[in-house]
């Protein structure tokens, strides 16, 4: 009996040393400016004073070579699909909330891709890649209204 208690406790032991050992998964947090300069930061530009993204940048990831679109609509498509704003005709300018187009419904994004990975995601912000039906918006249990002026 001592010995099976014993092995019972072994095996416990070692099936929570082997989930300590899991590596974790590493939050990702991805900030979008639009239309910043290359050197309207920090971290490139000592005259420019952005302690905060200074030290997120230091301690993550910085993306240094990259391609950039020119406004943000298509911006925020080529980044939440991976593909080239034409794809979806939206490379040329803002998606304005009056706009009767905007992001495909069914093209997939990052945040599907991270949920389906057990990741939990969220946006805050603005959207401009659709707002003329429910489903275009990010969350679209979440009513939103536009202002316009």
């Amino acid at each position: 009996m001592k010995s099976i208690l014993s092995l019972a406790l072994l095996l416990a032991v070692t099936v929570r040393a082997a989930e300590d050992a899991k590596p974790s998964r590493p939050n990702v947090i991805y900030l979008l400016a639009d239309d910043p300069g290359h050197e309207d930061v920090g971290w490139r530009n000592p005259a420019i004073k952005t302690p905060n993204l200074d030290k997120l940048a230091n301690s993550g990831a910085k993306l240094e070579q990259y391609y950039v679109q020119p406004v943000c609509s298509p911006t925020r498509v080529a980044f939440l699909t991976g593909r080239y704003p034409f794809r979806h005709g939206l490379q040329t300018s803002v998606v304005r909330p009056w706009a009767q187009y905007g992001l495909p419904l069914e093209e997939r994004t990052i945040a599907t891709a991270l949920k389906e990975a057990g990741y939990e995601t969220a946006i805050t912000g603005k959207w401009h890649l659709g707002h003329f039906h429910g489903r275009s918006l990010p969350h679209p249990k979440i009513e939103y209204q536009c202002l316009l002026r």
